[in-house]
């Protein structure tokens, strides 16, 4: 039996896309239009194009129309770590310092020198060493309120998680709402888990707590997933009333919150948080590795008792436990003043990128935290990010465009832009290169002619 015809269509344009014939960018019909062209029926033309973007061959955009995706750019359900093609990285933000060397030097040393190496080497309890729990929750007290260390689980990085939230917690099938922007790890998270993410309107990175009432009347839903300090990509900090409206609309439709915390520590004055506020339903999620090093994947989950031991199963179930030689040095970190004086420098670190970033972006808009190590750039109307991420990419220079961030089927035109750790003067050169692509995609207006 043949193929049916839409998808002999779709290997058509498949092969018209990857032979250059439709080059990136390139404005399909619309399905109507496509129809009559081919001679065959709507519905057709709409599976062809369904089948296109199934492959990762084209990109619908609302109210825009279809458009040819660059084949060199990859399919993802979250960002990717860049090909060690010598790219200038702009994708991952990467904070660190001079000073991180020597940081883990003293840690190694400080742990060579104690008397308990040989319990790192063995199996360490699911949820992590007791001491090392009430170290992390006695640090987590100052900011985020009193902590119970039994309330509290140590897990090999904020990442990780939001993996065990999603299997010991949730299940396959259920909803959450989330940002119509939001971090493409918990995106990744939500597609592997089969979990069905609700963009929910808002404003620059703060949700509308009335629309996301209203989508809970529409379809049940099971959770709310936040990032409400320094949220990622726009780095907004929600404001406390939004906050505690979210909740009256959480109580109401009983959903569970999920609080990613993971850029909290840029903000040293931030609003209560969701678990200081409603405890009872709220789940807590941070980790160390922008704070200190993202090659140490250390994180921790806080989380009302009724969840606790499917949290535990999962965690048996993917790591059993988080490394203690990690555990060790961090909370050896904690403990001596380390942490603290690392999350001074991140967020200083931070400031002064910011500055260079807004002073060659100069009146164009860009959304960020001031004291971030990424930024949001808005592209004006009529641009488009595909090209200029192809164009950046020969250029030496890997960014994202909206793509990995958006929940939902509108995708809006914008770059996104991560920096932390980058030397000052690699970055003004880099970010001046992106300016330069922008306007260099940037329609001409037509001069006005005279009048008569």
């Amino acid at each position: 039996m043949g193929k049916a015809k839409y998808l002999r269509l779709a290997d058509a344009l498949t092969g018209a896309i990857e032979n250059g014939k439709l080059a990136p960018g390139t404005r399909l019909p619309t399905h109507r239009a496509f129809a009559e062209q081919f001679g065959v029926a709507l519905a057709t033309a709409t599976r062809t194009y369904g089948e296109l973007e199934r492959r990762g061959m084209v990109l619908g955009e609302a109210g825009r129309g279809t458009f040819v995706r660059d084949p060199g750019l990859p399919l993802t359900l979250g960002v990717r770590q860049t090909d060690s093609e010598g790219l200038v990285d702009l994708v991952f933000n990467m904070p660190g310092g001079a000073g991180d060397a020597d940081m883990l030097r003293s840690g190694l040393r400080r742990l060579a020198a104690s008397g308990d190496l040989e319990a790192m080497l063995r199996y360490q309890p699911h949820g992590g060493r007791p001491h090392e729990r009430r170290i992390i929750a006695e640090h987590l007290s100052t900011s985020l309120g009193p902590v119970d260390p039994e309330a509290l689980l140590v897990t090999s990085g904020a990442q990780h998680g939001l993996a065990i939230t999603a299997l010991g917690v949730l299940r396959r099938g259920d909803a959450v709402a989330t940002d119509m922007l939001t971090y493409p790890g918990f995106k990744s998270v939500a597609a592997l888990q089969g979990l069905d993410l609700v963009g929910i309107e808002g404003v620059d990175g703060v949700m509308n707590p009335d629309a996301l009432d209203r989508q809970c009347r529409i379809r049940k839903l099971r959770a709310l997933y936040l990032i409400p300090t320094v949220q990622n990509p726009l780095g907004a900090v929600m404001d406390l009333a939004t906050r505690q409206r979210l909740i009256e609309v959480a109580r109401k439709h009983d959903l569970l919150i999920l609080e990613d915390a993971a850029y909290a520590f840029l903000e040293p004055d931030p609003p209560p948080g969701f678990l200081a506020l409603a405890p009872d339903l709220t789940i807590h999620l941070g980790g160390f590795s922008k704070s200190l090093a993202t090659g140490l994947r250390l994180g921790y989950v806080i989380a009302p008792a009724r969840y606790l031991d499917g949290l535990l199963d999962a965690i048996r179930a993917t790591t059993w436990n988080a490394p203690a030689l990690i555990s060790g040095l961090v909370t050896g970190w904690i403990t001596d003043g380390t942490l603290a004086a690392s999350e001074q420098t991140r967020r200083a670190d931070g400031a002064e990128r910011q500055r260079i970033c807004r002073a060659v972006f100069g009146a164009r808009p860009v959304l960020a935290h001031r004291n971030a190590g990424f930024a949001w750039l808005p592209l004006d109307r009529g641009l488009r990010a595909g090209p200029i991420v192809t164009h950046l990419k020969q250029k030496g220079l890997s960014v994202s465009g909206a793509e990995p961030f958006a929940t939902t089927a509108a995708i809006p035109q914008a770059l996104r832009l991560a920096f932390g750790g980058m030397r000052t003067e690699e970055l003004t050169a880099a970010l001046q290169t992106v300016l330069e692509a922008i306007e260099r995609h940037t329609p001409v207006k037509p001069t006005p002619r005279p009048g008569p």
